[in-house]
């Protein structure tokens, strides 16, 4: 498993009952994950802060659920990613979602650092990155931030806003990022007609979802597709393509097949595929969240 540990706006505390108990910048909040199938107690150094939590995200047997408020608690407010200056507007929303997925960081430091590798030994080169599915941008900052240029698309508009809102944050307004609210598939098919080319692509895609017009997708039936699609977008010289996993039930091996089946066919390369997480402060281990895969020349 893969996690990152230099988060300091960010913290997992503890995780007991179906629930983490997470710190986002200086307020704690209490959310739920089926993964966590165990009880902390005080043998397993359980956290005081479980009683001082700020807000409680509580599912609802209609579907869905609420936010239920102990402390007051901002709309929004900032967090930062110190090791690469990012900043994210952090927004407690509907279905537990907070704005950001903070063990990406683990990906964002692969992509930021292939990349400024690949600038220094290159200066001139301009490098070219494809965000499918790219929610509110930490992949897109993280490449930009490593001098990348970077397409960014995702089908819902408002998360394209947050997007942009992170950029400014970020002090990247002005980097060249372009933002598309389109169905990525329809958008790479399109990308392909049109002969462009990208040195690294990155896909986060949702078990199931519509694009922009309504088009469904669902990860079993598509993702081999759209990885064939994405394989003639790919430049002479790619840096990587990687794919995150959250759909129960897929072991990351299965993006690590697809992707040497498509993209190491023609390209050789290397293909790595792990569990994501998060370190628990309370037991001092890592807190599986995910699954990723990546390969690479």
């Amino acid at each position: 498993m893969i996690y990152e540990q230099n988060w300091e706006d960010y913290a997992l505390l503890d995780t007991s009952d179906g629930n983490r108990l997470e710190r986002w910048g200086k307020y704690i909040l209490i959310r739920p994950d089926p993964q966590v199938l165990w009880f902390s107690t005080k043998e397993y150094n359980k956290s005081r802060l479980w009683e001082k939590a700020d807000a409680i995200y509580k599912r609802s047997s209609k579907g869905g659920g609420y936010w239920d408020i102990k402390n007051p608690v901002p709309k929004n407010w900032n967090i930062k990613y110190n090791p690469l200056e990012l900043v994210f507007e952090i927004t407690p929303m509907g279905f537990k979602h907070m704005g950001i997925f903070p063990e990406q960081a683990a990906n964002w430091r692969f992509m930021y650092d292939t990349i400024k590798k690949a600038k220094d030994l290159e200066p001139e080169r301009e490098i070219n990155v494809l965000n499918l599915f790219a929610y509110t941008g930490g992949a897109t900052l993280a490449c930009a931030r490593a001098g990348a240029n970077v397409c960014h698309v995702d089908a819902q508009k408002n998360i394209i806003s947050m997007a942009r809102k992170n950029a400014e944050l970020s002090s990247l307004g002005d980097a060249k990022i372009r933002y598309i609210a389109d169905d990525c598939v329809k958008f790479v098919s399109r990308e392909a007609r049109r002969g462009k080319k990208y040195d690294a692509v990155v896909l986060d895609p949702p078990s199931y979802g519509r694009g922009a017009s309504g088009e469904m997708w669902k990860i079993e039936d598509h993702l081999f597709m759209l990885l064939e699609m994405i394989k003639p977008l790919l430049s002479e010289k790619p840096l990587f393509v990687l794919i995150n996993l959250y759909t129960a039930g897929l072991a990351p091996s299965c993006a690590g097949y697809m992707l040497s089946m498509i993209m190491g066919k023609d390209f050789g390369g290397t293909v790595e595929s792990d569990e994501i997480g998060l370190f628990a402060e309370s037991t001092k281990m890592p807190f599986p969240c995910g699954a990723f895969s990546r390969w690479r020349l």
